[in-house]
């Protein structure tokens, strides 16, 4: 039976959890569910009314992690992505709980939240945040992750995991918002950043997320005028 994902592709936990289906290679539909406004029966599906949720066959669930987990755990013999012991199963469900907890809240709910959602809906963006959030907040986060990843190609295991997406994840909507990682500054995730735009999964998403990203722009425009 497919699975249906629900939920925006802009939206970094969504993209999180079709990255790791991806990576799984599991089968898969996307229904569009915009997170602001969603339709009376999504929130039968998640009473919060947050994006993704889940179905597959009867199941449905919410949250991100949530789904990622459920994944690993009901098809056991695809691609794993939360480590072989407990101690990478911990390191991992701790970086991806990093990645959603406390980037996401600069890199998705502030620059690209100011940057493009704000705009391209006839609000107006808030860059006196964006600049706190890109020199006063992001920086020690990313000092954090530099250190975490030091000479590794993967931050976990030396092997791509649910770590690995979740932060990406949330560097790409960094990315859509129009800024990028100082690669002088933190050298080690620009190359981790670089070598995960290279995945066939990712590589295959972005395209279409460009051109949504690029959309939204011309609506600001637009609604500027």
């Amino acid at each position: 039976m497919t699975l249906t994902v629900y939920g925006a592709p802009l939206s970094p936990f969504v993209r999180k959890v079709r990255l790791c289906l991806l990576e799984k290679a599991l089968d898969y539909q996307l229904e569009m569910v915009m997170p602001f406004n969603p339709p009376d029966w999504y929130l039968q599906l998640n009473p919060l009314g947050r994006i993704p949720a889940l179905r597959d066959g009867d199941l449905t669930l919410a949250d991100s992690s949530v789904i990622c987990q459920y994944l690993e755990d009901a098809y056991a013999d695809t691609h794993r992505l939360y480590g072989d012991d407990a101690a990478s199963r911990a390191r991992i469900r701790w970086l991806e709980k990093y990645a959603d907890y406390e980037l996401a809240p600069l890199t998705t709910f502030c620059i690209f939240a100011n940057r493009i959602l704000k705009p391209s809906s006839g609000g107006s963006c808030d860059e006196q945040a964006v600049q706190s959030a890109l020199h006063e907040k992001l920086p020690r986060h990313l000092d954090y992750l530099e250190q975490q990843l030091g000479q590794q190609d993967y931050f976990v295991g030396g092997r791509l995991s649910l770590a690995d997406l979740a932060i990406t994840s949330q560097f790409i909507n960094l990315a859509h918002g129009g800024e990028s990682l100082d690669t002088a500054r933190w050298p080690a995730l620009a190359d981790h950043y670089a070598r995960m735009l290279a995945l066939p999964s990712l590589a295959g998403l972005l395209p279409s997320e460009q051109r949504m990203n690029d959309k939204l722009k011309e609506m600001a425009k637009a609604a500027a005028r």
